[in-house]
């Protein structure tokens, strides 16, 4: 089986409603695939021919898909005047028993230096029954094809366009991730320039509410005290709001950090070191092992799960327990604690972006739904997973993996 020099020629079609524009179909632009080689193979074995070839015609060209026994096959117009007449013909399957009986073909520089005798092509229809192309096989001597040769032919034609249209869906989605991947490329950047261009006014805002509040704090009454810590406290929500987009967003870039070797105990110390942990807590780490992972993902992933164990706390005393396995391909990480739990409507959506639960933080303020969103797709990202248990009341525990 060998590759064939592909190209496109002008072919005239009498009957041009009978045969679809496959550019609109991808199948022009498709280079000759290992399937489709396959086929013209299996054609020549059900024949007993030496010869077949799969080509696809739109209404002004033809292309020569697939070939099997034509090695050096110099692409011509008389190749394909055997394919305009399986076209035209009305016949399911159109034979040529012996040339020398059509005086039409006898000048066909094909046929002669092919020494081709014998012809059988079989249309390629897609699912609207339009024509797409042609399955033909050459033999070079005089023969006929028997029912269940013919029976072949009609499996691997319908083969053929089955495999079309999977080609034709496929590229169909390639174009829509494409486009998908466009879009969210700009819907990042457009993020992160809002994100960043907001994060200034805010600062500024919180800040300036402090200094009005430490100014001017004796000559407001409490009312006007309370407008200025609302004020303060809007800015600060926005900001975690901001924050939390532009981490998610970022997210790619974390996962795609490098690996690199270190110990768990170092990386914990960092973790719990930017938590700003108070003294009513209590937060169990593993004993130490060596790790080959993405230390700025993890890292990342760990903070977004204990700050949420923090946070959202409802007991006077937090009780924080991590463990950490080594499963040969995996580590596993289980995060414990003993704050209000989650309910079990909430548990179906609380990784989805944007999903909020029904429980406020220690200071009645409401999570935004992204850094559950950010921590499932740095998990995935890493190859790994995420399940959440919980029992209200008692607490909850998120249990991830990640691939080594």
């Amino acid at each position: 089986m060998s590759l064939l020099n592909t190209g496109l020629l002008s072919l005239s079609l009498d009957n041009q409603t009978r045969v679809v524009d496959v550019k609109s179909a991808y199948f022009l632009d498709i280079l000759p695939e290992k399937d489709f080689d396959q086929l013209t193979y299996l054609a020549t074995n059900i024949c007993k021919s030496p010869m077949a070839m799969i080509t696809v015609t739109d209404t002004k060209n033809i292309f020569l898909k697939s070939q099997h026994g034509m090695d050096n096959l110099i692409v011509s117009t008389d190749v394909f005047e055997f394919c305009n007449a399986t076209i035209q013909s009305d016949k399911d399957i159109f034979i040529i028993n012996d040339v020398s009986h059509f005086p039409a073909f006898e000048t066909n520089s094909f046929v002669k230096k092919n020494k081709i005798v014998f012809y059988a092509g079989i249309k390629i229809f897609n699912p609207e029954g339009k024509i797409l192309g042609t399955l033909c096989v050459f033999d070079k001597k005089s023969r006929t094809l028997s029912k269940r040769q013919n029976n072949g032919l009609y499996s691997l034609a319908y083969q053929i366009s089955r495999l079309f249209k999977v080609r034709k869906f496929n590229r169909k989605m390639l174009d829509v991730q494409e486009e998908l991947q466009e879009r969210n490329e700009e819907l990042k950047n457009f993020a992160g320039v809002v994100s960043h261009d907001m994060k200034m006014p805010l600062a500024n805002m919180i800040l300036t509410s402090d200094i009005l509040k430490s100014k001017y704090g004796d000559v407001l009454d409490d009312q006007g005290k309370q407008y200025l810590d609302y004020l303060k406290q809007s800015a600060l929500t926005l900001s975690d709001y901001i924050s939390g987009i532009l981490e998610h967003y970022e997210s790619d870039k974390t996962a795609s950090a490098r690996k690199e070797v270190f110990d768990t105990q170092d990386l914990f110390e960092d973790v719990i070191d930017l938590l700003n942990i108070n003294s009513n807590c209590d937060i169990n780490v593993p004993n130490n092992i060596e790790m080959n992972a993405n230390r700025i993902a993890l890292q990342q992933i760990l903070i977004n799960l204990l700050t949420n164990s923090l946070k959202y706390n409802d007991k006077e005393y937090t009780q924080i327990n991590v463990e950490c396995e080594d499963l040969g391909e995996f580590y596993q990480f289980k995060i414990a604690d003993n704050g209000p739990g989650i309910h079990q409507n909430d548990m179906k959506r609380i990784f989805e972006l944007f999903a909020t639960t029904s429980n406020h933080d220690r200071f009645g303020r409401k999570g935004n739904g992204i850094g559950l969103s950010t921590v499932k797709k740095l998990v995935k990202k890493l190859d790994g997973d995420i399940h959440v248990s919980s029992v209200l009341g008692e607490g909850t525990t998120f249990e991830f993996t990640i691939a080594k």
